[in-house]
Formats: C-alpha cells, structure tokens, sequence
C-alpha cells in the first residue's frame, strides 16, 4: 500500500538509534526524505548512511543538541521543508524524586516538553500553508500509567501530552494532524538501563528483573523498534488524516486499564 509519503521530508529527532531510529528507517521505506538530529555525531552518521543506502532517499544528519535554540536552528536550516515533525528526546534520569534537584527539572522539562513545543511553533505555520502536516510527539506510556522511578519522565511528558491535546483541535481544520506515540517497553538501551536500576535496587540479577519485567507484559516479550516505527510511518501517512489528538499506547497490553 502506498501511504502516501513519497518525496515528503521528515524531521526525527533522537534519529541515532532505538525508537527514534526506527521511526527515520520505517519513514524511508516508504520514500520520505529525512533529517536525522541527534547529539552523538558518530552513531548518527552510521545511521543515515545505513538508512539512505537502503532505501534510496536523501538522509541528512545534523549532530545537534535539540534542546537548545541553537540545535533547533541547525535542524531546521538542514531540511528544506518539515512535512512531518517526529520530536523526542532521551528520557531523563531515573530516581527517587526526593533526590531531584531544580536542575534536574529544568534539563527534564527543556528536552521532554518544552523543545518539542519549539519545534511546533516553528514548524506548523508552513504546514498549514501546504495543506499538509504530521507532528508526532514520542512520548511515553508512563503518560498513562506512572512509573515510580521516572518522576522526571512522568511530569515534563504529561505537560507535552496537554499542550498536544489543545494544539491538536486548531490544527485539524488544515490538514494537520498532531498525535503521541507512548511506548511500553521495547527491547532499547533506555529500557536496560532502567531494568539496571530497578535490578541494584531490588538487589537481584539483571537477568532476572529483566525477565520479570517481560513477563509481567501479556504479550510475553518486549517490543521491537520497527514494530513502533511503522506504527509511527501510518500515522505521518495521507490516510490518516482524520486521527489527530490521541495518545497511541504501543505496549504489548502491559495497559490494564480502560481508557
């Protein structure tokens, strides 16, 4: 099926590697043209080389730090147009929120809410124009159910998951759709290293809280990284113009609730 998005250009963040990866390389697929921003210049220059001999499309790595003016400014100069705008950024340490400092929640809400909200603004404008717009934030799936050790994640993400739910119902007159991808758990160095901290804390081995951790999913495993990324390339697609303002749970079922 053709989705629609050939010759499109794509703005990913966090484009390196896991989740943010996975979505550049599912865009690609199906013929988008990518920027690819992420702070770590070495691996992101192995990925869009991976990505554009494989497929064919223009894919641009910008080593840029997009939580800052400066980063955005450098990511937004490189493509020429921002058809579809995939923002997210690595989640914020874990920890006990008693041992969190201002800072802590400064550098959380500047990466996870309010540079995502940036790029919005500076983007949208062009999209209206054209008649044509995706913006899909990635989230989290602690947006629905808090996780007890990512007090940063689940604050700064929350906010992000409001001011998308207002924005949403302005854009959708002009073909602009703006939507949340939360992820449960996918086999990625974020989620190792989470299941690090809960194994030190529970004094266990790893092995065995990550285990633990993948049984408790009624699936019975972790996700697979393309499996979100193609769920992402559906919803930049021409044929889902009509879903705008939802949260997306990708999480094996590990969800028990309702709604």
């Amino acid at each position: 099926m053709d989705i629609g998005l050939k010759g499109k250009w794509a703005l990913v963040c966090g484009a390196s590697k896991g989740l943010g990866y996975a979505c550049a390389a599912a865009l690609a697929e199906e013929g988008a043209h990518l920027v690819m921003v992420s702070r770590t210049s070495g691996p992101l220059q192995e990925s869009a080389r991976r990505i554009a001999q494989e497929t064919g499309v223009q894919a641009v790595p910008v080593a840029a730090d997009i939580s800052t003016p400066e980063g955005r400014a450098m990511a937004l100069r490189a493509c020429p147009q921002v058809d579809i705008l995939i923002t997210n950024a690595g989640g914020p340490k874990a920890g006990d929120f008693r041992e969190l400092t201002p800072d802590d929640w400064q550098a959380a809400l500047q990466a996870n809410m309010l540079a995502p909200i940036e790029l919005i603004k500076a983007t949208v404008n062009d999209m209206i124009a054209r008649k044509f717009g995706r913006i899909v934030n990635i989230t989290s799936a602690a947006v629905k159910s808090p996780v007890d050790i990512l007090c940063l994640s689940n604050g700064a993400r929350a906010g992000l998951t409001g001011f998308a739910a207002g924005v949403a119902r302005q854009l959708a007159p002009h073909n602009v759709t703006l939507n949340n991808l939360l992820p449960g758990k996918f086999d990625t160095d974020r989620l190792r290293a989470n299941n690090a901290v809960r194994a030190e804390r529970a004094g266990v081995p790893l092995e065995a809280e990550t285990r633990r951790q993948a049984d408790a999913i009624p699936a019975g495993r972790f996700g697979v990284p393309a499996e979100f990324g193609h769920a992402c390339a559906f919803l930049c697609s021409a044929h889902a113009g009509y879903i705008t303002g939802q949260n997306l749970l990708i999480d094996g079922g590990a969800y028990p609730g309702l709604l």
